[in-house]
């Protein structure tokens, strides 16, 4: 089978960290017989063709070479708010997106198209469709702008009105993605993670936390800052990440007197994160909205349990109790008071991260995930 993966954000080569897990189950469904080749944006650097992994990766043009900023660092949302060249190079992307993936069906030929996010690409795709049936995966980002804005609503059902089938990476996901559009039904289907980089640490283990992810408001790394405030001074964390309320972020913890007790790693590989998860006593995600949490899922396969807030589809992945603890929506006192459970108890600490790595072993393994796309994409050809 012949399927075209296209896709805003994909490693720019073997090691980046940019919509990875794309690639991890492009490679998943390569073993199992597919042919799979990705579409991508250009940007300053990168070649037209290449091969990453095995997986043929093209790259288009979609505005002026010094505007083609919008993929891979996490930036879009901030470049089209902000300025005119943003929203301009946005309308440059979506259709530069359809004419791209209409000249690859034309040739190429694919059984499916797999538009990963709605928005931007997956409505480019679901435009030029041509003969070949569009999957889309929904990752959390989209279905929030859906969410927060009075257009995109319309656009999304558009997109959903030309797709064979639509699925997502959480069941909050779906439940809030279905909600746009009556009648409309999504699947879960979860991204894999590398079960084979992040292993099991050693314990007991330090007093340290851990918090990955972008700094940004939805992240809710500024949570993490306020309760790192509230536990004792052995209490030290790792952040890593990187984003636009970085200087911000800085000010909050010396103003708060914590700025000693963090080490600020920035963006890293995923192979330097492994050990972090390894070393910590837990991971904190305070993210609001989560659309699954990969963070978690790669904290439970290095049996580090995961503290976080009752949001979005984190539900899926923390069985409270069992493999973390999950506290009330933006209250850092209720997450203080869980962080301080695991302190106190550290065996217990150890028993939900190893039943947190049994739980992930089954359900995320790229094995397991590019089964269950090839049997979507069976029954969207159908």
């Amino acid at each position: 089978m012949r399927v075209l993966f296209v896709t805003h954000s994909f490693p720019r080569h073997d090691g980046d960290g940019a919509g990875e897990f794309i690639l991890r189950l492009a490679v998943a469904l390569v073993a199992t017989g597919c042919d799979v080749r990705v579409l991508a944006p250009s940007a300053p650097g990168l070649e037209r063709e290449t091969t990453i992994r095995g997986v043929r990766v093209s790259r288009f043009r979609y505005a002026p070479r010094s505007w083609e900023t919008l993929a891979y660092e996490g930036t879009m949302a901030e470049q089209v708010a902000d300025t005119m060249r943003g929203k301009l190079a946005l309308v440059g992307l979506i259709d530069g997106t359809r004419r791209a993936v209409a000249r690859i069906t034309a040739t190429w030929r694919p059984d499916v198209i797999h538009a990963h996010w709605w928005f931007p690409c997956g409505i480019g795709a679901a435009l030029a469709r041509g003969n070949a049936p569009v999957v889309v995966t929904m990752h959390g980002s989209d279905v929030r702008l859906a969410a927060h804005s009075v257009v995109a609503p319309a656009l999304f059902r558009l997109v959903a009105r030309r797709s064979a089938r639509l699925m997502a990476v959480s069941s909050w996901l779906a439940k809030t993605a279905e909600g746009f559009a009556p009648g409309l039904q999504v699947g879960v289907a979860p991204m894999p993670v590398d079960t084979a980089l992040f292993t099991p640490g050693a314990w007991p283990r330090t007093p340290t936390l851990l918090a990955v992810g972008r700094l940004n408001e939805q992240k809710g790394v500024s949570d993490c800052i306020q309760l790192l405030a509230q536990l004792p001074d052995a209490v030290t964390a790792d952040i890593v990440g990187d984003g636009p309320d970085r200087d911000r972020l800085h000010t909050m913890a010396r103003t708060l007197g914590v700025g000693g007790r963090i080490r600020w790693h920035g963006r890293l590989p995923q192979s330097a994160v492994a050990p972090l998860y390894r070393g910590a006593l837990a991971t904190v995600m305070p993210s609001r909205d989560e659309g699954l949490g990969l963070v978690a899922v790669e904290s439970l396969l290095s049996e580090t349990p995961v503290v976080a807030y009752r949001s979005g589809g984190i539900v899926d992945l923390i069985v409270d109790g069992e493999t973390g603890l999950l506290t009330r929506e933006g209250s850092v006192d209720e997450l203080a008071a869980a962080v301080m459970q695991l302190l106190d108890n550290p065996a217990s600490a150890e028993r939900m991260g190893a039943a947190g790595r049994a739980r992930m072993l089954s359900a995320f393994s790229p094995a397991t995930a590019a089964a269950t796309y090839h049997a979507v994409y069976q029954a969207a050809v159908r």
